[in-house]
C-alpha cells in the first residue's frame, strides 16, 4: 500500500479543525502564490507539451498559459469567497422521548481523484476538498506528471508556511500500479472520482473496490427542431462545438429534422471556419454536398454515433420527428448535457421531461455545462450518474452528513 492513502487519512482528522474562515486565507495564500510561482510552473508545464503531438486533441487541454493560470487563481478566490458547505444543518427535530436529532452536513474524508492530461484538476481539486474539509489522493496521468509535480509542490509549500498537515493532498505515481492501488485502498479512500474519457470511467467503475461517483465523459447531442430559429441555431451549434473542443461539453452530434435539411448548410457554415469534420448520414451529406467544403464532409459510419469526438469533428443526424430524436439520444447519449433548439413551447417541455441528462438546455449551447458557469464555483467534473450527486459536482456535492444525537438520560424501553 502506499503511505501517501494513510498520510491523508490522518490528515484528513486534522481538517475538521480548521476553522471556516482560517481555510479560507489559505485558499488565498495558494492562489496568491500562482502568480508568484508561474514561472515554475509553465516551465513545468512546458516540458509536458513537449512530449506531445502538439495536433493532439488533448494538448488544449494540458497546456497552461498565463491567462489560465490567472483564472485558475481567480476562481480558487472565488471558492474561498463560497459559504462553507460544512455544518450546515440539514434536518433538525425533537422527539416525544425529548431526543434531538440534527443530520448535519459534513465532508467525505478523503476523495481520491484519477483525471488525465488536465493539469488545472490539480488546483480545482484541491481548491473544493480543503474548502469543504476533504483530503484529497490525486492520480493524473504521464501526459501531465511535471505539471502535476510542481503544482502539489507550490501548494505543499503553502501548506507548510501556513502551519497546516501537507498530507492534506498527496500526488500519486503517474503509473498504472498507483490507478490499481487507489481503486482498492478501502478504509483509506472514501470515495473515488474519476475525470476523463470513456475508457478510463469504464476502468476505474470496473475495478474499483472503493466507491466511486461517475463523472466526465460527454457524448453531447443538440436538436435542432422542425421549428428550430435558424440564425439562434447556427450560434447555438457553433458555440457547443468550437469554443473549445477537448472539453466533455463540447458538441459530438448534431440531429435535424428533415424538414429543416434545407437549411442545414446555413446551419453548418460556422463550422468550416474552425475546419469542423463533418460525418454525415446520407439524407444530411446530401443536403450538405455543394454547401459544405468537401475536404471536410465525409459518409458516417455506424461509429460515427455515439463518439466523443474531443477535436475539430462532429457527426449530423437525419431524424423524421422529435421521437425519433429523443431515441437517438436515449440510444447514444452519456447522460451529461443534451439540447434543443425550438421555438415551440410544447416541444422544448416534452424534451425536457423526456430527455435523460444532468444537464438539459433549450435554446442554449451544451458549452454552458460548467460549475464556475453555473455560480458554484469550480467544480470537480460533472457526474453523469443518478445514485448521489448529478451534474456540476461542486461544494455541496462533495459532503455528506451524519446524524447528532443529544439527550438527557433517555433509554430506550
Amino acid at each position: 500500500m502506499l503511505p501517501q492513502f494513510s498520510i491523508a487519512k490522518r490528515a484528513s482528522r486534522s481538517l475538521a479543525l480548521i476553522p471556516d474562515a482560517r481555510r479560507d486565507e489559505i485558499l488565498h495564500a495558494v492562489a496568491n502564490a500562482i502568480s508568484e510561482n508561474e514561472e515554475a510552473i509553465l516551465a513545468a508545464n512546458a516540458r509536458d507539451l513537449a512530449r506531445m503531438d502538439a495536433a493532439n486533441p488533448l494538448y488544449d487541454r494540458l497546456q497552461l498559459t498565463p491567462k489560465r493560470l490567472a483564472d485558475i487563481a481567480a476562481d480558487m478566490r472565488h471558492v474561498a469567497q463560497l459559504p462553507s458547505p460544512l455544518g450546515r444543518v440539514l434536518t433538525d427535530k425533537t422527539l416525544d422521548n425529548g431526543l434531538r436529532l440534527r443530520r448535519v452536513a459534513v465532508p467525505f474524508g478523503v476523495i481520491g481523484m484519477v483525471f488525465e492530461a488536465r493539469p488545472n484538476v490539480a488546483f480545482d481539486v484541491f481548491s473544493l476538498c480543503f474548502k469543504s474539509g476533504n483530503a484529497c489522493v490525486l492520480k493524473g496521468g504521464r501526459d501531465a506528471d511535471d505539471s502535476n509535480k510542481a503544482i502539489v509542490s507550490m501548494i505543499h509549500g503553502v501548506l507548510q508556511a501556513e502551519g497546516v498537515d501537507t498530507g492534506v493532498v498527496q500526488l500519486l505515481p503517474a503509473t498504472h500500479e498507483a490507478t490499481g492501488e487507489m481503486l482498492t485502498a478501502v478504509g483509506f479512500i472514501d470515495v473515488c472520482i474519476p475525470r476523463g474519457g470513456r475508457r478510463l470511467i469504464d476502468f476505474v467503475r470496473d475495478n474499483a473496490k472503493v466507491p466511486v461517483i461517475e463523472t466526465g465523459a460527454g457524448v453531447v447531442h443538440a436538436y435542432f427542431d422542425k421549428d428550430g430559429d435558424l440564425e439562434m441555431g447556427k450560434r447555438i451549434v457553433n458555440n457547443a462545438k468550437t469554443r473549445r473542443v477537448s472539453v466533455c461539453n463540447a458538441l459530438d452530434c448534431l440531429i435535424v429534422h428533415q424538414d429543416r435539411l434545407p437549411d442545414l448548410k446555413n446551419l453548418c457554415l460556422p463550422l468550416a471556419e474552425s475546419a469542423v469534420k463533418v460525418y454525415a448520414d446520407e439524407n444530411a451529406f446530401e443536403a450538405l454536398a455543394g454547401g459544405y467544403p468537401a475536404d471536410l464532409l465525409f459518409h458516417a459510419t455506424d461509429d460515427a454515433f455515439g463518439t466523443e469526438y474531443m477535436a475539430y469533428a462532429m457527426a449530423v443526424k437525419t431524424v423524421s420527428s422529435f421521437e425519433e430524436a429523443v431515441e437517438h439520444i436515449a440510444t447514444y447519449g452519456s447522460g451529461h448535457s443534451e439540447c434543443i433548439i425550438t421555438q415551440d413551447k410544447d416541444t422544448a417541455e416534452a424534451f425536457r421531461k423526456q430527455v435523460d441528462a444532468a444537464c438539459v438546455y433549450v435554446n442554449a449551447p451544451t458549452s454552458f455545462t460548467d460549475g464556475a458557469q453555473f455560480g458554484l464555483g469550480a467544480e470537480i467534473g460533472i457526474s453523469t450518474q443518478k445514485l448521489g450527486p448529478r451534474g456540476p459536482m461542486a461544494l455541496e456535492e462533495i459532503t455528506t452528513y451524519k446524524w447528532l444525537i443529544d439527550g438527557n438520560g433517555q433509554t430506550r424501553p
